[in-house]
């Protein structure tokens, strides 16, 4: 028990500064480039790099888990061999995709955004090919993740994604600088700045990493090219469906962006809204999945199913609890969270209320997608990847056929079929439908591996955390949002936001304590 807090501690402590630093980074970028042509031009670039450095390189990705699964019950020695090994391979196909991605950046883009004009076009594919470097360094940042977590080093690659963050904070600050020396009070026509930013946070994250493993001796001595290991197969098996079953919800960032195209500012739009939203997200990722994995592949090893079945609907409870009482806050603040945060600078009024919009959509589908993310973890831990990797694929045709027809089914040569259009909007409430249906599927495909989930005592569960949810935001907006004043000192702001959420949280609490929805056992979490 106490191993275990002490790495949810310092996982979540790391997160929590990473956090921070995302927070400045993402309140400069508002500020400097608003919804402007240059930050949607960075969203399509960054489409593709993306992927690999968050999903594939990132905490909790298919690199990550393969890598904490297999490793965690090996010696230093072999370990270290197989991370070698596993790590040149991949980093050498990761290399070909980049310059793939290189030389190919303009028809890239016309296809990740058909609808975008040819000016945005040009300006992201320029930005393509400054982040294409990211590709192959990805791999072995994802490795070391999962290398260092296998050894329960948690706080460096919880707190390492900060740095792409605190470099672009630097790189905004000095043009900042520079544009007042050259008496010009505007940079967001630079349209080179966040790549380059992005392109050495990554190289600087890469080379920490390298210096961690070193350190702990798990990338020392030559490689012994003979031996292929078991575990070194069973890495590869992983990885594959992995990718992309883990990667589905940026999988779905591809099609999201493709139906957002046709829509002005959209794509800054989602990226502030989606902001938002991954920052609980991810404390609560690497708060309590995290630290989970380890545990349930030795449980597995040791052929534990009773205490694993009671670990997982522990987690899926604290997941649950957790990501409503988020949903609820940003239902309820959204103004004020979304006028504090962004609105300054050339971030306009017009631009929040876009902003605001994405959110509360965001905020409805974050408990499932979070969930999701817990159960297809959990699949990979049993080392059973081809359910989620058939919902994945599932999932990206639900979510086309969803985007399409919440934008009013469009059709090239004859208009709209559907007398609607939610617009944006339409297209982040898809995410959210998919992600409950996999939800369900994924919970009763646990049977099939002698994992027993009680489905309907965990619904019922579900429904009275969404009304306690409802009636404390009910509440709570209404006593903050009668009183509010938009005009108001950015102080003010920030103390009526803290107070919202404060009478959110002591109403939303004693609900679920009077409904015995929180009532968790902490027991269940003992080694």
């Amino acid at each position: 028990m106490k191993s275990l807090k002490n790495n949810i501690v310092s996982a979540s402590f790391g997160t929590l500064l990473s956090k921070l630093f995302g927070f400045a980074r993402q309140v400069l970028i508002a500020a400097t480039f608003g919804v402007g042509i240059t930050y949607d031009a960075y969203n399509y670039a960054y489409i593709i790099p993306g992927f690999l450095v968050i999903i594939i390189g990132g905490i909790n990705g298919p690199l990550h888990n393969a890598i904490v699964t297999v490793l965690t019950p090996l010696n230093s020695i072999k370990a270290s061999q197989i991370l070698k090994k596993v790590s040149f391979k991949i980093t050498f196909i990761l290399l070909i995709i980049g310059l793939v991605v290189y030389f190919n950046a303009f028809q890239l883009i016309s296809i990740l955004g058909p609808s975008l004009n040819i000016e945005t076009k040009e300006i992201a594919s320029h930005q393509l090919r400054i982040l294409s470097p990211c590709i192959p360094l990805s791999g072995f940042i994802g490795l070391s993740f999962g290398a260092l977590n296998s050894k329960n080093k948690f706080f460096i690659s919880s707190l390492s994604p900060s740095i792409i963050s605190l470099v672009t904070i630097i790189f905004i600050s000095l043009n900042w600088l520079a544009s007042f020396q050259k008496e010009s009070s505007s940079i967001e026509n630079n349209f080179e700045l966040l790549a380059l930013a992005t392109l050495t946070g990554t190289f600087i994250q890469f080379t920490i990493q390298i210096f961690e493993i070193f350190k702990i001796g798990l990338f020392n001595g030559k490689i012994i090219w003979g031996n292929f290991f078991e575990e070194e197969q069973r890495i590869f098996r992983l990885i594959i469906p992995a990718s992309i079953a883990s990667g589905l919800g940026q999988i779905n960032v591809f099609i999201d962006m493709f139906f957002a195209s046709g829509f002005r500012g959209a794509a800054s739009g989602l990226a502030y809204g989606n902001f938002l939203i991954q920052a609980p997200l991810g404390l609560l990722s690497n708060a309590l999945i995290l630290p989970l994995l380890p545990r349930f592949s030795k449980l597995i090893n040791n052929k534990e199913i009773q205490r694993l079945q009671a670990s997982l609907i522990s987690g899926i409870e604290y997941c649950l609890l957790a990501t409503f009482f988020f949903t609820g806050i940003f239902i309820s603040f959204n103004q004020q969270i979304v006028e504090f945060i962004f609105q300054r600078g050339i971030f306009s009024t017009e631009a929040a209320s876009t902003v605001r919009k994405i959110l509360i959509a965001y905020s409805v589908g974050m408990p499932f997608y979070l969930l999701r993310d817990f159960l297809i973890r959990t699949y990979y831990c049993i080392e059973r990847a081809k359910l989620p990797f058939n919902l994945s694929i599932l999932g990206i045709f639900l979510n086309i056929l969803f985007d399409w027809i919440l934008i009013g089914a469009p059709i090239k040569s004859s208009g709209n079929l559907l007398p609607y259009n939610f617009g944006i909007v339409g297209i982040v409430i898809s995410t959210g439908l998919v992600n409950v249906i996999i939800c369900v599927i994924l919970s009763n495909g646990l049977k099939d591996n002698n994992i027993q989930i009680p489905n309907i005592f965990l619904l019922k569960k579900v429904i009275f955390i969404i009304i306690s949810c409802g009636i404390s935001s009910s509440i709570s907006s209404s006593l903050i949002n009668n009183s509010y004043n938009s005009q108001s000192y950015l102080i003010f702001k920030f103390l009526y936001l803290i107070l919202g959420s404060t009478i959110f949280l002591i109403i939303y609490f004693f609900l679920t304590k009077l409904l015995r929805v929180n009532k968790i056992n902490f027991n269940l979490l003992k080694s």
